[in-house]
């Protein structure tokens, strides 16, 4: 019997406040070091996409973000040379707690970005994704 396909999905994070996003410059991982992201993460097992989310933004950003703070904004087909996978994208406009690197094996720079003046070496489905936003879009594909 032929294996069933699977992929992994993912959650990713976009703190806003005012015109601005927090983006985190990757560190030490293996995928695109040096390059910008934002809060983000695998699902684990048994858990559903929102408390995915809620729990990276606490493991790597050391903030506590409710149900009700978060709103799903996109969904995103991605596919690369050797894989693809599903990404949940969110907006977060209210937190609670300080901001704070709580990865820095992982990840070397937090910092504040103008929406519209986004740095050069960004993880390039990011800045789609980002744009995307911007735009309204919600369903997206990258990289076919």
């Amino acid at each position: 019997m032929k294996k069933r396909f699977t992929m992994p999905v993912a959650v990713h994070l976009f703190l806003i406040k005012d015109r601005s996003i927090l983006l985190l410059r990757r560190f030490n991982t293996g995928y695109e070091d040096g390059n910008f992201s934002v809060v983000a993460g695998h699902i684990d097992g048994d858990e559903n996409y929102i408390d995915a989310m809620i729990r990276e933004a606490k493991e790597e950003a050391g903030i506590t973000i409710y149900k009700n703070q978060i709103e799903p904004i996109q969904v995103m087909h991605r596919k690369n040379v050797d894989r693809e996978g599903i990404d949940y994208f969110f907006v977060a406009k209210q937190w609670s707690g300080e901001i704070k690197n709580m990865e820095p094996n992982k990840c070397d720079l937090l910092e504040w970005f103008d929406l519209d003046n986004l740095p050069y070496n960004m993880v390039a489905y990011i800045k789609e994704a980002i744009r995307k936003y911007q735009e309204g879009s919600k369903f997206t594909d990258f990289g076919w």
